[in-house]
């Protein structure tokens, strides 16, 4: 009971800090404020008072998967028959994103690799250009460095998220995305659906993992809510409020796998992720610009649709521009969704997985 008592109360005082993380980074107008604040604020207090909690200490899993699960189903009520009426024109980006995918996981891979000098495991799901939280659950199964993985992942969405709507603010002469006080919230909705929100969350999670399915704390969720709205069976609404807590949980738990990272490792992430984040832009205006006639879009569109950032910045971003965030969101989430399936399928194989060791009785011990 003792031990209940005292985890618990970590996992309230953790929460709080992250919250007021995440208040501090909506004042400032960041993007993700409440992920990357709550992600800020929790990493900084374990690396400036590393006694606060021990080394070994671990965010209780299940308690993570609720919440990653209630951001699924948000995901997935995004999927409406408005973005489904526009995948015939949408083909050709589908095609060349669905290549982008594999040649920037490529890529990375060696980038990490070769010039990182990480494991294989490690190089290899911290160049997942997307499925942030399942890249790190698969790479830490694979036998990857979970901090170094995490501090990639982070870095890639964080310059990704602040400095393409920072450059595409200098471009066009004015704020654009969250910066410029745009936001998809609906309003306050209440909490008229919040039990459909919170019943598709858990059965697509409980179904999903029972049938083994890779990211099913996401995935599952998703698949669920995409279905109901798209059936008219319910309709999954979750108040901003929610959302903003699981955003703060989820990046409360993250940022405590900074616990004891070393600041030499970190600035060296952080160079690491200037060039793979450079390069995936690369490739993303490469496959961009000569799809983006085929489409009917203007290549500024497809160029965001094809950042390897947040579904929601993006999207406002996209708003921002008076251009349809539907076709903005339609592209991340197939980037995240074929991403993840693609992790999932190398790591059901060990494919990057780096070698354990064993103890004196071998594998079994």
């Amino acid at each position: 009971m003792q031990d209940f008592l005292k985890t618990a109360r970590r996992l309230i005082a953790l929460c709080l800090l992250g919250y007021i993380g995440g208040l501090a980074a909506h004042l400032l107008g960041l993007p993700l404020p409440y992920m990357l604040g709550s992600l800020f604020a929790v990493a900084l207090i374990t690396a400036l008072l590393p006694r606060a909690l021990p080394d070994d200490y671990t965010f209780p899993e299940v308690f993570r998967s609720l919440f990653i699960a209630v951001i699924g189903t948000t995901i997935g009520a995004q999927i409406t028959w408005e973005i489904l009426g526009h995948l015939p024109r949408m083909v050709p980006s589908i095609l060349a994103l669905t290549l982008f995918v594999p040649l920037t996981q490529a890529v990375n891979y060696q980038i990490f690799r070769r010039v990182g000098g990480y494991d294989r495991a490690t190089a290899f799901y911290a160049g997942a250009p997307g499925g942030l939280i399942d890249s790190i659950v698969a790479g830490e199964a694979a036998g990857a460095d979970v901090q170094i993985l995490a501090v990639q992942q982070f870095l890639r969405i964080i310059v990704v998220v602040s400095m393409l709507p920072v450059g595409l603010s200098l471009w066009y002469g004015h704020p654009v995305g969250s910066s410029a006080g745009i936001t998809l919230n609906k309003g306050d909705v209440g909490l008229d659906h919040l039990p459909e929100v919170i019943g598709a969350a858990l059965v697509g999670l409980v179904v999903f993992r029972r049938l083994n399915l890779p990211a099913a704390q996401l995935i599952g969720p998703l698949i669920c809510a995409a279905a109901l709205t798209l059936s008219g069976l319910a309709v999954i609404e979750a108040p901003g409020w929610v959302v903003s807590g699981c955003q703060v949980v989820i990046g409360t738990s993250l940022g405590t796998r900074f616990i004891g990272v070393e600041w030499k490792r970190l600035l060296r992430a952080g160079w690491l992720s200037g060039l793979s984040v450079a390069s995936m832009i690369i490739i993303g205006l490469g496959l961009a610009l000569p799809v983006a006639p085929l489409t009917g879009q203007h290549p500024d569109v497809l160029v965001i649709s094809f950042a390897p950032g947040g579904v929601t910045e993006m999207a406002l971003v996209a708003l921002s521009l008076n251009t349809n965030p539907a076709v903005v969101t339609l592209h991340h989430l197939y980037r995240i969704v074929l991403t993840v399936l693609c992790l999932g399928f190398a790591s059901k194989r060990g494919w990057f997985d780096s070698p354990r060791p064993t103890g004196p009785s071998g594998p079994g011990a």
